[in-house]
């Protein structure tokens, strides 16, 4: 089932021929937009990009990409030279947002030809380097980073959800992945110190003041990893993976401590780690916990060689193409 979210394109919208869940029309803001679909379950969003209040302006359309599945999204451009401009379509691209058109027909072609990253690749500038600027806010007494736009590098945050799901781990092990694959690498853990005992250089430890700092400090890195640890800011990140270990007692400890954490993490990439479910369990697990899970890790030793199982996550995230 589809949802159309529409404004000046309301007539055209409504001659496809497809289900609909929900359709909404009228120009909204991003927060409403999010507040609207983050828990809501659909097959794939059209959206009339002229109902995204101060659509030009990148931030709004970063807030949908961080909170929404932008795989699911299908983004009807106005045909105007400021959105067609190589420059915009760019910015789209590196938000993860790849299926965008600006009539009807390409809206059936997407709904059963959806883009990937190389089908939009040649029109992505990496060089295209947004001026970055780093503002705070407080909320809570906790200082926020907010809009920090790193076009050219990908920031991959790893946070755990379920305690201790090996995020550090997994940061190290992508990390030495990547290394190995020539491209430039950095990892940073926040308000942390476990990075200590790897005895790496090319492991940074920070405190959450000073993340967006050492982000500007290494823009021209190609791949950024954040160990997130309690660290909820995720808008300075490409994308974020949430772990969870689906054992039986950190699953009920997660529930006890948040009865609502997985219609949190609806429509987010969920990675089952240190997972030995069957195929049968994960879906059984999916039903239950009202979610569809991004990848599944096994349980890793980081003196193995993991390469296969990493090389398939770092495709699936899409970092291997970018």
């Amino acid at each position: 089932m589809n949802v159309i979210i529409s404004n000046e394109r309301q007539t055209e919208l409504s001659n496809l021929d497809i289900e609909i869940i929900k359709s909404i029309h009228g120009i909204f803001e991003a927060d409403e937009l999010i507040q609207m679909f983050s828990n809501f379950f659909f097959g794939r969003m059209i959206l009339d990009l002229t109902a995204l209040k101060n659509y030009q302006d990148v931030r709004n359309l970063q807030k949908l990409s961080m909170s929404l599945d932008v795989e699911k999204i299908i983004v009807l451009l106005p045909d105007t030279p400021e959105c067609l401009s190589p420059r915009f379509l760019s910015r789209l691209i590196s938000m993860g947002i790849y299926n965008f058109t600006t009539n009807l027909d390409g809206v059936n072609y997407l709904l059963t030809n959806p883009n990937t990253y190389r089908d939009v690749a040649h029109l992505h500038q990496i060089d295209d380097i947004d001026s970055t600027t780093t503002t705070t806010s407080t909320e809570g007494g906790n200082t926020v980073i907010n809009n920090i736009i790193s076009t050219g590098t990908f920031i991959l945050g790893i946070k755990n959800i379920t305690d201790h799901s090996g995020a550090t781990m997994l940061t190290y092990m992508l990390k030495q992945e990547l290394k190995n694959m020539g491209k430039s690498v950095l990892a940073i853990e926040v308000d942390k110190k476990d990075f200590l005992y790897f005895n790496d250089k090319e492991l940074l430890s920070v405190n959450h003041d000073q993340l967006a700092n050492e982000l500007l400090r290494h823009k021209d890195v190609s791949v950024i990893l954040i160990d997130l640890n309690k660290d909820g800011n995720i808008d300075v990140c490409t994308e974020v993976l949430y772990l969870i270990e689906p054992s039986t007692i950190k699953l009920n400890k997660l529930m006890r401590r948040d009865r609502k954490i997985f219609e949190k993490l609806a429509g987010r990439k969920v990675v089952l780690a240190q997972s030995i479910l069957s195929d049968s369990d994960i879906r059984e697990f999916e039903y239950e916990a009202n979610i569809k899970t991004f990848f599944v890790l096994p349980p890793l030793d980081e003196r193995m060689n993991n390469s296969e199982v990493l090389q398939n996550l770092l495709n699936k995230v899409g970092i291997n193409n970018y």
